[in-house]
């Protein structure tokens, strides 16, 4: 991860690349220097030499002490590899761009999980109370946006680690005869049906679809079309999102039991603050805590949802500043 010492030049330059834009600011310590976060289009950009590029031409610049570029996939050996746009970032690639002799690559999750007690507490919705954990408790990060991931947050006497995963291509839950249907008509179409085919913004689709399907009425709306239109009211959104919500209060609680995040449960990602403000009413809560005889102890588990969509920006500062 790092290349050399820091520099004397401790401003860092952060950078949260998707698979359709990525965002970039500068930093000092843990905090993103207002007024310096830019948007690229991926499309518009050969590979992300050139949007670092473009960056620092714009901002004056030509180097920077320190960087950390957060990824939304998996990072191997300090590479990650985008099929789908033909980019390879590697921390050498890094270095060169940036100028910088300190530099980290790590998943989007991960960097969510690093932004995790510096996020102001205006940008996090509550949706279940957190009890009381000790600073050691162990943190859950899970994403839900253009796809779906989950990272745990350990707290050790040397530091921050938060750990990596592809948590959304597990098997999706299937808890009823319903579930089954969907998975089935998912199943139809591609093959295989995970956890990211139906807790996503595709997700979302595949479940409208699902719905006039066996309405035998298909219509086609787009993710976000589908959330706008509960303020309708539209009885099929409500419906896809009532299924949604369910369905991410048991994967949800089904992480819970696996990693024991007495510290917290930290939803993030553009659909998780798209649906935030749903999340109770549709039954979020009742869903997650629907474990048989464990439901009880499922309220030792606080869920927020994180508003703040530059948090990745945050985390990898953070990351850089926990470290170095």
């Amino acid at each position: 991860m790092t290349l050399s010492p820091p520099s004397r030049d401790m401003s860092s330059l952060v950078a949260d690349v998707g698979g359709t834009n990525t965002r970039i600011a500068l930093a000092r310590g843990t905090a993103v220097i207002p007024g310096s976060i830019r948007r690229y289009r991926n499309v518009d950009h050969s590979d992300l030499t050139s949007v670092l590029d473009h960056y620092l031409v714009a901002a004056g610049r030509d180097s920077c002490g320190m960087a950390c570029v957060a990824v939304a996939g998996p990072v191997q050996d300090g590479v990650a590899e985008f099929t789908n746009i033909g980019w390879r970032i590697d921390i050498p690639g890094i270095a060169r761009a940036t100028g910088s002799g300190t530099v980290a690559l790590l998943n989007d999750l991960q960097a969510e999980g690093h932004a995790l007690g510096h996020i102001a507490p205006s940008y996090l919705r509550e949706i279940m109370p957190q009890s009381g954990a000790g600073s050691s408790a162990v943190q859950l990060v899970v994403g839900v946006g253009t796809g779906f991931n989950a990272a745990m947050v350990h707290h050790f006497a040397s530091g921050r680690h938060v750990s990596p995963a592809e948590a959304g291509h597990v098997s999706m839950p299937v808890g009823n005869d319903a579930d089954l249907r969907l998975a089935q008509f998912i199943q139809a179409r591609q093959g295989f049906a995970v956890v990211e085919d139906v807790l996503s913004g595709r997700g979302i689709e595949n479940i409208h679809a699902w719905l006039g399907h066996m309405e035998n009425a298909p219509s086609k709306m787009c993710a976000n079309e589908i959330v706008q239109a509960l303020a309708t009211p539209d009885p099929r959104s409500e419906a896809t999102l009532r299924v949604f919500v369910r369905l991410l209060g048991v994967s949800v609680g089904n992480l819970a039991l696996t990693t024991l995040p007495y510290g917290g449960i930290y939803l993030v990602g553009g659909v998780s603050r798209a649906i935030a403000p749903y999340l109770k009413d549709l039954g979020f809560v009742e869903a997650f805590r629907d474990k048989g005889r464990f439901s009880g102890f499922m309220e030792s588990f606080g869920v927020s949802v994180i508003e703040d969509e530059y948090a990745a920006l945050t985390g990898c500062a953070g990351h850089l500043a926990d470290c170095f």
